[in-house]
């Protein structure tokens, strides 16, 4: 199973599009918040179904803040994250995600990519494909793909390779 993680497109789809164009096929994409008023957009373009949650900036669009999906055999918790510190490190939506009984959070927010593999929960955030904010400023997003065993492994990938 091939999964795409984005977030934080705040209406910029031209890598969202050619990214799609790029990874395709997926089994599922995942939106974790600020999409700027261009879900219905978002959705139309993914040809596979897709996952969201609002982010802050995502106000009164009718998503939900958060939710617990499974991916193979994992319980994901997909939010935004800008409820729980995330500037600050991942302890406190690690917390969340324990209480939800998942194995992996999914968050946007900081516009940093990262995977964290550590503790019991995994922390992973795309960063943003439309306005990075890390060292080198280059879109970015990540391939979750669960393999024969139904192991998950996750890449960061960025928009310029």
């Amino acid at each position: 199973m091939k999964v795409l993680i984005v977030s934080d497109t705040h209406g910029r789809d031209k890598y969202l599009f050619q990214t799609l164009q790029k990874v395709r096929p997926i089994d599922l994409m995942i939106h974790l918040g600020d999409y700027g008023g261009t879900e219905e957009y978002i959705k139309s373009i993914a040809n596979c179904p897709v996952e969201m949650v609002s982010g802050n900036n995502d106000i009164f669009k009718g998503h939900p803040k958060e939710k617990v999906i499974m991916i193979g055999d994992y319980t994901v918790f997909l939010t935004h994250g800008h409820r729980y510190g995330v500037y600050y490190g991942t302890s406190q939506i690690k917390e969340a995600a324990k209480a939800r009984q998942a194995h992996i959070v999914m968050f946007g927010h900081t516009h940093i990519p990262l995977i964290d593999l550590m503790d019991d929960i995994w922390a992973i955030n795309p960063g943003s494909i439309a306005l990075p904010r890390q060292r080198g400023r280059i879109p970015s997003y990540i391939i979750m793909d669960i393999d024969r065993e139904g192991k998950a492994h996750f890449t960061i990938k960025y928009c310029e390779e």
